[in-house]
């Protein structure tokens, strides 16, 4: 031990591993020292003093770029470098919390993607008994409009809103729901979208798309995206929303139309 520590023991004793000092040599961080008679590099206390304040520093989360500056400062930039370091610890401790919250929220299904708002409408949902499929199929609406259609986002959950207000609208859309099983053919599925453009056009201020939406070159197919998510798994449905639209135009609302 008179002669210094090996490599080994000198990782050991201030708890690194042999990896991580070679790593701290190659960026210049510490000095290696002269090999001895033996051919072993033997590591003294000044040696062992530097690899500690190394190791600490960039515990404390100090870019290990920035610690052999650090180190060579004088006390008033060491101290104002500690500092920026600290503010920097804190947007990523900010940055992290964020990201467990995130996870948190995900755990609940798709709400992390949603409002409170659109998350009051999926709650009404459930609490007007319809199915979790339902539900999760209108979530997934919601998700779609809000990232492909943001200009109508707001208005598309004030409709939401004010179809489960109204105990005739809502009864329209579990019909619509058990029109899922049937035929494409049906004859009800006119009746049921007549009834359906019938109360959107009852309130035709919600229909009314924002100024400058329909000029977008891809606006069409955006709402469509949304509008006819999940079709293909219904044919009945995909009827159905057609006939809505179509009587819709027919009473001069601008649809958009792919």
């Amino acid at each position: 031990m008179a002669d210094g520590l090996t490599i080994g023991q000198a990782a050991a004793f201030v708890g690194v591993t042999i990896k991580t000092v070679r790593h701290y040599h190659r960026l210049g961080l510490l000095q290696e020292p002269e090999r001895d008679g033996s051919g072993y590099r033997r590591y003294g206390s000044a040696d062992l003093l530097r690899l500690v304040q190394v190791r600490t520093l960039a515990g404390a989360g100090v870019p290990l770029a920035e610690i052999c500056d650090l180190l060579d400062a004088d006390p008033e930039r060491f101290s104002a470098a500690l500092d920026d370091v600290g503010h920097r610890l804190t947007e990523r401790i900010d940055d992290l919390i964020a990201r467990r919250d995130t996870l948190h929220r995900l755990a609940h299904g798709d709400r992390v993607l949603l409002p409170d708002r659109a998350c009051a409408v999926l709650d009404r949902l459930a609490d007007l008994d319809f199915s979790p499929d339902y539900v999760a199929i209108q979530r997934e609406a919601l998700v779609l409009a809000r990232a492909l259609v943001p200009e109508i986002f707001d208005s598309f959950l004030t409709r939401l809103e004010h179809s489960l207000d109204d105990p005739e609208f809502v009864e329209l859309i579990r019909r619509g729901c058990d029109a899922m099983s049937w035929d494409p053919d049906d004859p009800r599925i006119e009746e049921l979208a007549s009834a359906l453009a019938d109360k959107l056009l009852a309130n035709r201020a919600l229909l009314v798309m924002p100024t400058g939406f329909q000029d977008r070159p891809d606006a069409a197919y955006r709402y469509g995206l949304v509008n006819h998510h999940r079709e293909d798994q219904w044919q009945s449905i995909g009827r159905l929303n057609a006939l809505v639209e179509a009587n819709l135009r027919a009473a001069g609302i601008d649809v958009p139309h792919q």
